[in-house]
């Protein structure tokens, strides 16, 4: 199966990701709730990511493509259990944890242009706060215009 492009719009950032076919039950998950807002917010445990939290919500998802350690880039979901449901956008090293001990989530979505901005983006939720994003299918004009303004910027 072919997954559609996806443009996320973080703070002041913009990346675009592909979906992962290792993770198929979140995958389809997480394309059903596009055009999806939330605020990113910045991990209290877990080392260099962002996290949406999401309190008690039930996704009913098993584990699949899931690890404790995801790269920069890598964006998971951990569906419930130990601790809360959330989504994870690591921009540096993470191992995943929360105060009840070592996690694993289900990697579903990896950043694959603006990686450069992962830091930046990650350094300004650590020391301004929340951000807004905004996770989105990218057609092909929003892909162009994402490419033609990193042309610019550089």
């Amino acid at each position: 199966m072919s997954y559609p492009t996806i443009l996320i719009t973080a703070g002041p950032y913009k990346f675009l990701s592909i979906l992962s076919p290792s993770a198929p039950k979140t995958v389809s998950l997480f394309l059903s709730l596009l055009p999806y807002r939330q605020k990113l917010i910045h991990v209290r445990w877990s080392g260099e990511g962002l996290w949406i939290p999401l309190g008690e919500t039930n996704f009913n998802l098993p584990f699949e493509n899931h690890t404790a350690h995801p790269a920069p880039g890598q964006i998971l979901l951990y569906p419930g259990g130990v601790s809360e449901t959330e989504f994870l956008f690591c921009y540096g090293g993470v191992a995943f944890a929360s105060k009840m001990g070592m996690l694993a989530a289900n990697h579903f979505l990896t950043v694959t242009e603006g990686v450069e901005d992962l830091r930046p983006l990650g350094e300004m939720v650590l020391l301004e706060g929340a951000k807004d994003v905004l996770f989105e299918v990218a057609d092909e004009e929003m892909i162009r215009e994402f490419r033609q303004a990193r042309k610019a910027k550089l």
